[in-house]
């Protein structure tokens, strides 16, 4: 079921009702209605693949158990590779099997060795990547001790397949979000009122900024052949933007939703584009990602405590890791490296911490050096991003090449003008907001509190219409349900 779907739309009303007006008196009941209602809504998409969730949940619940009453530093070990192996096992299959496989009969086959191989026809399960890491942080952190084991599986159920963020995150750390299913929920206005305003915030992101965007970076993508290298820049841009809007959107309305039942899920964009730079570009893209590989990989890993070899080692794995993790193809992992790549001058400065607190804090605009910097964070985010949306290696490096030569100087032209335009004029409308509501949780988190109450519903009513008027309603599925 997708967050811009008629059926979303029934089906959040309904869940919110019982949640609120039938369940409200048992916290059991409501924990049980929230699993009913998760699995409804992944199996809504396929429902084979339920199996998956709830063998990963059942997995994991044991295994916390086990840890709990286990003090053998020896069997907790294995306990938590039994962990390990299984939730890795499930991802490696169903997403990286024939990628391993391609790879395989490649490498022979360039040695002039031809070896014959059945390729699986397999489904990657929406959302693997994030609920498996969710499970996983959870049993890490009981086997550290940082956490102690639930015995309350419905509660732990809830946490595992909590239904808004159970697809495309935000990656939630059981620490944060498991004890919120233990503590009696009571309705809160404004709090749900918040979370409606992300909502429509992330709609807004979603269908008006990212869907159109799509449509034209997906004809110069699919056809960058065809066009001249200044055609081929704004098609990157326009990508750039999408993939933001599409992203940061499905994470606005999962948090609002979560507000709507009275959790709180972490931050996960923080204004990525306003970036000095790379460092901080990751301090703010996909936050939720970020910090899991820091904690559960880069830290256990030495993190940044040895000499100069062991950081920039650990550097290059967080970040091929992590282009990895978003996909089973060569142009994500050369994506996660051109990264650390760009993250490595600051690293070997010491500078990679420079830039911690938010651009021109309590200024209208930013410094002409800060401006350069955002600027120049901005190219190198887009000229990556090439890589990330291209169907190969070749077709990227391509791509780029025809941007870095002469055509790059000649006039650009779009299959449908009218909406490269419009598109065009919304994103630039679109950056003003965020510029403006760049210290908040999200753009318009306290633009909309105005004191007079028509002047607020005026701003809601415009968002509304901008999302009536300007939307593409082809339901384009979120590009990270792909990972």
């Amino acid at each position: 079921m997708f967050f811009n779907s008629i059926d979303f739309a029934i089906f959040l009303p309904i869940v919110f009702f019982l949640y609120w007006f039938v369940a409200d008196k048992n916290l059991k009941l409501q924990n049980f209605l929230i699993v009913i209602a998760s699995y409804t809504f992944y199996g809504w998409w396929d429902w084979r693949f339920l199996s998956l969730v709830l063998f990963s949940t059942i997995v994991d619940y044991s295994i916390g158990v086990k840890l709990s009453d286990e003090e053998s530093k020896y069997k907790r070990k294995i306990y938590l590779w039994i962990s390990i192996l299984v939730n890795l096992g499930f991802l490696g299959f169903f997403k990286y099997y024939n990628f391993f496989q391609d790879s395989f009969v490649s490498a022979f086959s360039f040695f002039g060795t031809e070896i014959q191989s059945n390729s699986l026809n397999i489904i990657l399960p929406v959302g693997i990547s994030f609920y498996t890491f969710q499970t996983l942080s959870y049993t890490i952190d009981v086997y550290k001790r940082k956490l102690e084991p639930t015995k309350d599986f419905i509660a732990f159920s809830a946490f595992v397949s909590f239904f808004p963020q159970l697809v495309a995150g935000p990656i939630e750390r059981a620490t944060n979000l498991l004890p919120q299913f233990y503590r009696k929920r009571t309705f809160e206005y404004d709090k749900a009122v918040d979370g409606l305003r992300q909502i429509i915030w992330g709609l807004f992101k979603k269908i008006v900024i990212a869907d159109n965007s799509a449509q034209i970076a997906n004809e110069i993508f699919n056809n960058s052949a065809d066009y001249s290298g200044s055609t081929l820049l704004i098609g990157a841009i326009f990508f750039t933007f999408q993939i933001y809007g599409d992203f940061s959107g499905y994470s606005d309305i999962a948090i609002g939703t979560s507000r709507l039942f009275g959790f709180n899920l972490m931050q996960n964009f923080a204004f990525p584009y306003f970036s000095r730079d790379i460092a901080e570009f990751w301090r703010r893209w996909h936050i939720s990602l970020s910090t899991w590989f820091r904690d559960y990989l880069y830290i256990p890993l030495g993190g940044s405590r040895g000499g100069t070899r062991m950081k920039v080692r650990n550097t290059f794995i967080i970040f091929i890791v992590s282009g990895f993790w978003h996909g089973a193809n060569w142009t994500f992992i050369v994506w996660g490296a051109l990264n650390a790549l760009y993250f490595m001058p600051l690293l070997l400065l010491n500078k990679n911490r420079a830039n911690t607190d938010v651009v021109a804090q309590g200024k209208y605009l930013p410094s002409f050096k800060e401006f350069i910097q955002i600027a120049f964070t901005f190219g190198l985010t887009v000229l990556a991003w090439i890589f990330f949306r291209s169907e190969n290696i070749g077709h990227a490096l391509n791509y780029i090449s025809t941007i870095f030569s002469g055509s790059l100087f000649i006039a650009p032209k779009f299959l449908n003008i009218e909406l490269a335009l419009s598109t065009m004029k919304m994103i630039f409308a679109f950056i003003i907001i965020e510029w403006i509501g760049r210290e908040e949780q999200y753009a318009i988190a306290n633009l909309f509190k105005v004191k007079k109450k028509y002047v607020r519903y005026y701003l809601y009513v415009s968002v509304v219409l901008a999302i009536m008027i300007w939307g593409n309603y082809k339901e384009n599925q979120f590009i990270y349900f792909q990972f």
